[in-house]
């Protein structure tokens, strides 16, 4: 099935605001084994719309078009896909009465300009937005089907994923039995990733089952697309892959499908009643905020100590004296996480030390990290070389730092060779 994405506002066109919008969809198309073969992007232009519209009715087999939804002059979907499939608008009551509940819960009264969203070509079937005032509605163009859909975010993706991505399914004639796997891993590049699982799909010779990465530093996500029958074929099928996927990634895997890896330490410390403290250089406290926020983190997160003097951080975990002059050692680390975890009382901390190098203009510019894990029984450390700028080494940091605490939890090695250090 040929699908065309259309993304319409000004400030889209003029590269104003980023538009991912079009990367979450079709990420989230080709999961579920559907490949967009064409994208615009147009302003907020009648004809242009109109051409867009045209032209996309007459190669595509589905359409979805993002933005110009809302109530102002110069959102233009509506009407211009009416005129596109030679229909009229008109109100459309239920939507106009959702609209009206929408602002009575939130103790508002709706302004008049509102009720242009409720305005729909005649031939529209209207797709629900349970969380938003802006009416999603397909109908058809040409020889496609267009699905018209909210340009914020949120909405979007609710739209997308509960009720375009079943209707595409079942328009393409594909199985609809599918699941997606997902492996979170850090350490391990992309191409040294899809080396390891070299034909790991071909355990099921059907072509059930599709292999697929998401590189977003310092992170790799490694996604099993799987179909099936019904689940239980699916299942079935992901079974041996799973298995092997685990097996070749081993201690690299740090969280799967909706697990993040601040969620794993989080439960890891929760099941045996464990706290927590931080001490982070450099970082902007990066390491501190992945964790304190999640939900039941009040139970566990002791205290966060974030500065870039070193001398600094001695102070404000009770350690006597200056720091050590020259390099940046394991020894060092080890005894601020241990200051930290006293000065707290928690049973762990974690202590992420930096050293950059002097000046960006170095062609092996990058940092030095040390990392320390105390607890009552003694302390676990590593020391890491980054190469890259500040902006790599900070991000690299505070993934290996959370990422080594993770090791120690489920007692793995702290200290295991990754891609993206220099020795």
């Amino acid at each position: 099935m040929r699908i065309e994405v259309i993304c319409t506002g000004d400030e889209v066109l003029t590269g104003k605001i980023v538009n991912t919008n079009f990367s979450y969809i079709t990420q989230k198309l080709e999961d579920v084994g559907l490949a967009v073969q064409w994208e615009t992007t147009v302003g907020d232009d009648r004809e242009n719309l109109l051409l867009a519209f045209r032209l996309a009715g007459q190669r595509a087999d589905a359409v979805i078009v993002n933005g110009g939804l809302g109530p102002t002059i110069d959102d233009l979907s509506q009407e211009i896909a009416a005129q596109a499939a030679g229909v009229g608008l008109a109100l459309n009551e239920e939507w106009l009465r959702t609209m009206e509940e929408f602002f009575r819960r939130r103790s508002r009264v709706m302004p008049p300009n509102n009720k242009k969203q409720a305005m729909l070509p005649t031939t529209a079937e209207v797709i629900d937005n349970p969380i938003g005032t802006a009416c999603g509605f397909a109908l058809d163009i040409g020889r496609a089907r267009f699905f018209f859909t909210p340009g914020v975010p949120r909405e979007l993706k609710r739209m997308l994923e509960e009720q375009i991505i079943p209707r595409l399914l079942a328009k393409s004639g594909l199985q609809t039995a599918i699941h997606l796997k997902r492996f979170h891993s850090y350490g391990l590049g992309e191409s040294h990733v899809d080396a390891l699982l070299t034909d790991v799909d071909k355990l099921v010779p059907d072509g059930s089952v599709k292999l697929g990465f998401r590189a977003h530093y310092p992170q790799l996500e490694t996604k099993l697309t799987v179909r099936g029958r019904d689940m239980d074929d699916v299942r079935v099928k992901l079974a041996p892959v799973e298995r092997e996927v685990r097996k070749r990634l081993g201690n690299f895997i740090m969280a799967e499908d909706e697990q993040t890896l601040e969620g794993v330490i989080l439960s890891a410390l929760t099941a045996r009643q464990g706290s927590l403290a931080v001490v982070e250089t450099f970082t902007s406290g990066q390491i501190a905020a992945r964790f304190a926020h999640q939900p039941g983190a009040e139970k566990v997160f002791r205290r966060g100590v974030v500065a870039r003097d070193l001398g600094e951080i001695f102070a404000a975990v009770g350690l006597d004296g200056d720091p050590p002059e020259g390099e940046l050692t394991r020894e060092t680390a080890e005894a601020v996480a241990q200051a930290a975890r006293r000065r707290t009382g928690a049973s762990h901390a974690l202590a992420v030390l930096i050293a950059l190098d002097d000046g960006p203009d170095r062609i092996d510019f990058g940092g030095t990290i040390c990392l320390a894990i105390a607890t009552a029984d003694g302390a676990e450390s590593r020391r890491s070389r980054i190469l890259g700028g500040r902006e790599w080494v900070r991000l690299g940091a505070t993934e290996m730092g959370l990422d080594c605490l993770r090791r120690y939890l489920q007692g793995l090695p702290v200290a295991e060779r990754i891609d993206f250090e220099k020795t």
